[in-house]
């Protein structure tokens, strides 16, 4: 089975819901044997983010939820504890939030190399870098090392880095993700079937079910907890 999800580095509920989600795999009977291939499609949740992280993530989401600083902080501990609850270090209150192209960008190179476990590697690395190390996903120093760690030789990396290779792929799933109206992510895309957001697991199992039984299904409409270029749903 393959599944193809659409997500961001720097969104919370993306490494949620892939966490969840591949936990919920690997609990099921019915995927024992069963071989699930993970295809990850590019999202910036801010395009235009700079190369260096201004403020703190209270006060970004204070300003931008319109809260106080003291709801900004409940409602970042209750994200951190999701993803505790999933297994992950998860450290949401200190993160640095940048722009995260060039790590898309490496993901596609990634994925042009062809070994899938690498590729796999990559992707929770960076979930990790950002929200456990808490480190800025636009520098190409520490993309480049974390490349390097796991496999990717360091100058193939580097030359990626150093140049815009990859950035048209990344464009294009963004275009592809607005055409089949994905505004918002993680959205999986499970066979026939659609699962938008960070949806609990007993939902994911359900929808795992119906797409190995084949059954077609347009876009979900219930929405699960999704980030998008407007913010996440807090509520």
């Amino acid at each position: 089975m393959k599944i193809t999800y659409w997500s961001d580095f720097a969104c919370p509920y993306c490494y949620i819901g892939e966490t969840r989600l591949r936990n919920v795999i690997k609990d099921m009977p019915e995927f024992k044997d069963e071989e699930v291939e993970f295809e990850m499609k590019a999202f910036q949740l801010d395009p235009y983010a700079g190369v260096h992280a201004t403020g703190d993530t209270q006060t970004r989401f204070a300003k931008k939820y319109g809260i106080s600083m003291e709801e900004a902080g409940d409602t970042i501990e209750h994200i951190s504890q999701l993803g505790r609850d999933e297994g992950i270090d998860f450290k949401y209150a200190t993160t640095l939030f940048t722009n995260t192209m060039d790590a898309h960008r490496l993901t596609k190179f990634a994925m042009e190399k062809g070994d899938k476990e690498m590729t796999d590697k990559l992707t929770r690395r960076l979930y990790a870098a950002y929200f456990t190390d808490n480190r800025e996903l636009a520098d190409k120093d520490l993309l480049l090392g974390i490349a390097v760690a796991c496999g990717f030789d360091a100058g193939e990396v580097k030359a990626v880095l150093d140049s815009d290779k990859y950035h048209d792929e990344v464009v294009l799933d963004e275009r592809e993700a607005a055409r089949y109206g994905i505004h918002a992510v993680p959205c999986f895309i499970i066979g026939d079937y659609a699962l938008q957001g960070a949806q609990p697991a007993e939902y994911m199992k359900s929808a795992l079910l119906k797409a190995m039984e084949k059954e077609s299904s347009k876009v979900d409409e219930s929405q699960g907890m999704t980030c998008g270029p407007d913010g996440c749903r807090i509520g």
